[in-house]
């Protein structure tokens, strides 16, 4: 019966009423703008350039993403590990649904044997930060027949 009580005497105070309903709208608008975000959702976010010669210079990969949010997608920046390794993006915003890419050049001359390099991509996403990665073996020129 307390209970009852309280819910009555809640629902007749018009000005507790109206701040409890501006609150949850307040509330659920947060939410709402919290959830529109832009999302890169990338293809793939490693790729194996395999074998290469360090006498055929530069290989080139492209890593394409969509935007799955519901608002525009930025690249802020595209870092490498290393210095061999160069990213280009898409500079304008990726509406939601459309596509774009991080183009990954690897320079191999000098450095025979295995490598593995890292790419961070910065974003407005929620995530801020996707890696993606590159990896393969140098065939150096002493040793191509």
């Amino acid at each position: 019966m307390v209970e009852t009580g309280f819910l009555c005497n809640f629902a007749t105070n018009s000005t507790t009423m109206k701040r409890f309903i501006l609150f949850t709208l307040a509330a659920v608008l947060c939410q709402l703008a919290m959830m529109a975000q832009p999302q890169a959702e990338f293809k793939e976010v490693a790729y194996d350039f395999g074998t290469i010669k360090e006498s055929k210079g530069p290989v080139k990969h492209t890593f394409e993403f969509k935007n799955t949010g519901d608002k525009p997608l930025i690249i802020v920046d595209a870092v490498a590990s290393c210095g061999c390794t160069r990213p280009s993006f898409t500079a304008k915003p990726i509406k939601p649904g459309k596509k774009g890419k991080v183009e990954v050049t690897f320079n191999p001359r000098g450095r025979a044997g295995t490598f593995r390099k890292t790419i961070k991509v910065k974003t407005n996403c929620a995530d801020k930060v996707s890696t993606l990665t590159i990896t393969g073996t140098i065939i150096p020129i002493s040793k191509e027949k």
